[in-house]
């Protein structure tokens, strides 16, 4: 598929549905873009398809058919977009939080490989079921850890508001799951003492994985 240079062609990509619940229009919207009037269009459509489906068949489906829906907030980027963001950013402006984008290659830019060759897709997501008991002083840790006993991801990062987390399907997943909701930091990653084994004691009432 070509970058869209029509409307329609634009429709048409927006059209695709990634999973049974997913479509590639919700992961386009970009407020960066939307505000400064910028292009948030793959250039590599068939590149972002497939790492799209990926995440939304291997990670977003499993979660929406076990907690329900599941809010995208902000998935990808182009590489125009995340650059702007990212000077933004550089720049010291309020409202702006995007890494360079050879950081998020095969992250949110979903239409670029890695360094190493790669291809991956991140989305920030919202959880209604979990939201709710967050805000009732659930802790953040016993949705990482459930997803982290129950499903493939490869980086998890968890923020304040709602805890939305940032969630990424890659190729080569590398495990890992840090916060900026207390306590701070990496939660766990490859060679950590926590990383390996079951982690039930921490989400004990959460639903099974639906199957």
């Amino acid at each position: 598929m070509k970058t869209p240079a029509t409307v329609s062609a634009l429709d048409t990509l927006g059209r695709v549905r990634l999973s049974p619940h997913f479509m590639m229009r919700e992961f386009l919207y970009s407020e960066v873009a939307n505000f400064h009037g910028m292009s948030n269009i793959p250039d590599d459509p068939d590149l972002a398809i497939m790492v799209g489906t990926r995440l939304c068949h291997d990670l977003l489906e499993p979660l929406h058919r076990t907690f329900g829906r599941v809010i995208v907030r902000s998935a990808f980027r182009s590489c125009a977009v995340n650059a702007f963001c990212n000077a933004q950013q550089k720049a010291g402006k309020s409202g702006y939080s995007c890494a360079a984008n050879e950081a998020n290659y095969a992250g949110h830019i979903w239409d670029r490989r890695d360094a190493n060759g790669h291809a991956g897709a991140t989305a920030s997501i919202v959880i209604p079921w979990f939201a709710d008991r967050f805000e009732n002083g659930a802790d953040w840790r016993s949705l990482a850890w459930w997803i982290h006993d129950h499903l493939p991801y490869s980086e998890m990062f968890f923020f304040p508001k709602y805890a939305a987390f940032n969630l990424t399907w890659h190729e080569r997943p590398t495990r890992r799951i840090d916060s900026y909701i207390s306590p701070k930091g990496c939660l766990t990653k490859p060679g950590m003492d926590n990383h390996d084994g079951s982690h039930a004691d921490w989400y004990a009432g959460f639903p099974s994985p639906a199957t």
